[in-house]
């Protein structure tokens, strides 16, 4: 892995990408959803253990169930979204280990350890969702990333009866770059590093 993305690739995953709020109409089809986990997939986590789980609402039906699940500035833009990904991590991800990381018993130090499993399915869950993101860009994408919904009443109509738990929102399709806000600012080096 020697070689380095050219400026090109880095505007379109990090500095002339951005978190949409509005959407044009263009829908986001089976196939380019199946590429889009694809992508994200293949992001390292520990014990390679995969606990990202990832609902995508397209339909009318779906929408109508999400909207009731969000905070009031979050309804019109997700309503409007071609796509919008539910990303959960499995509090369970730990009985696909030995399929996953055969090398090891992995699963052993997981299971009966709730704690530990639950902090490593959010933290390596949310690894994945940062990979989505990414990869959604990288095929052409936008995305809208966000809070703001009431995590109980998704996992209720979303994931009922499951390990499952929902971790942040994403809206995606093609967005309409005049319903950007001005870009924020970032920290800089200094404000958020330090060399040891």
């Amino acid at each position: 892995m020697s070689q380095s993305l050219d400026d090109r690739a880095l505007n379109l995953l990090f500095r002339e990408a951005r978190t949409h709020n509005g959407w044009r109409g263009e829908k986001v089809g089976d196939e380019t959803l199946r590429a889009l986990w694809d992508l994200t997939k293949m992001g390292p986590t520990a014990y390679n253990c995969s606990p990202a789980r990832i609902v995508f609402v397209l339909s009318q039906d779906a929408k109508a169930k999400l909207k009731p699940c969000l905070m009031a500035g979050n309804v019109e833009k997700t309503m409007a979204a071609p796509a919008t990904a539910i990303i959960g991590y499995d509090l369970a991800f730990y009985d696909r280990l030995p399929e996953l990381f055969p090398a090891m018993d992995a699963r052993s130090g997981f299971a009966g350890n709730e704690a530990l499993a639950r902090e490593s399915a959010f933290r390596n869950g949310t690894l994945q969702g940062a990979y989505f993101i990414l990869a959604a860009r990288a095929l052409g994408l936008d995305c809208g990333p966000m809070s703001g919904f009431d995590g109980a009443k998704v996992d209720a109509v979303f994931f009922a009866g499951t390990t499952i738990r929902s971790n942040f929102l994403c809206n995606i399709g093609h967005g309409d770059p005049e319903k950007l806000y001005p870009r924020s600012p970032r920290l800089d080096f200094d404000d958020a590093c330090k060399v040891l």
